[in-house]
């Protein structure tokens, strides 16, 4: 089946998804300070959907506000970083709320929020921590079919199967770095969990002790019938 949605690593943890209808959704925004981005996409001049999984800088630009209040992009988020962001003067209307097993439908995308397995905590611009929280993932379901599970970071965890099961995406973002998301081992456990036919890895090879390969899951999943893994470097795009 031919898909128009384009799905495109900007770097590191960052996704860019081109709807079928010209939307941009921007996954984990770390975009203005992100050195595994590519100059030219560091300034995203249209953006239509932030969905942002947990709060950690590596994933949530602490210029986020200012992002957000020039492209006026809608946002979907981690109840708590939704909590921190009215506190810092988002306006309510921008920001969706949802929580774990929800859906709803905003600018032809419908987007799910599942659980994931990780710990995090938002960092302030002056270097403290604060509202520690749980991460969440999603699933976007698009207007020509395709459904993608953005496991944002995580561990490997059961009910993976039910992810699976329930919403059947075609397309599994899996982090694969390992210390603080699960590594090639338990990703290819996940894989066959979840069942996506592509399976698109990050959230390694960028810091020192992100450990994980890319050539070690195709290893060690290439029994399983119908997994393709869809290696990406920074800019470059997934469309089938």
């Amino acid at each position: 089946m031919q898909f128009q949605t384009k799905i495109q690593l900007l770097g590191h943890a960052t996704f860019k998804v081109t709807t079928p209808e010209g939307r941009i959704v921007i996954i984990d925004p770390w975009l203005m300070d992100n050195p595994f981005i590519r100059e030219e996409d560091k300034i995203q001049e249209q953006i239509d959907l932030l969905l942002v999984t947990h709060g950690h800088d590596d994933h949530f630009d602490v210029k986020l506000p200012e992002i957000l209040a020039k492209t006026q992009a809608k946002l979907v988020a981690n109840p708590i970083c939704r909590w921190y962001l009215l506190e810092n003067g988002i306006p309510e209307t921008q920001i969706e709320p949802i929580n774990y097993g929800g859906t709803i439908e905003l600018l032809d995308v419908k987007v799910t929020m599942v659980q994931a397995f990780h710990l995090a905590h938002i960092n302030e611009p002056d270097g403290r921590f604060t509202h520690p929280h749980g991460s969440v993932g999603f699933i976007l379901h698009l207007s020509d079919g395709l459904r993608i599970y953005f496991a944002g970071d995580t561990g490997v965890f059961g009910d993976m199967q039910l992810i699976g099961d329930i919403y059947k995406p075609q397309v599994a973002v899996l982090p694969i770095g390992d210390r603080y998301t699960m590594g090639t081992l338990e990703a290819s456990y996940a894989v066959g969990m979840i069942g996506a036919e592509y399976v698109i890895p990050f959230h390694y090879g960028t810091f020192d002790s992100l450990v994980g390969k890319p050539e070690d899951l195709i290893e060690r999943v290439r029994d399983l019938d119908r997994v393709e893994v869809c290696v990406l470097k920074a800019g470059e795009v997934w469309g089938r």
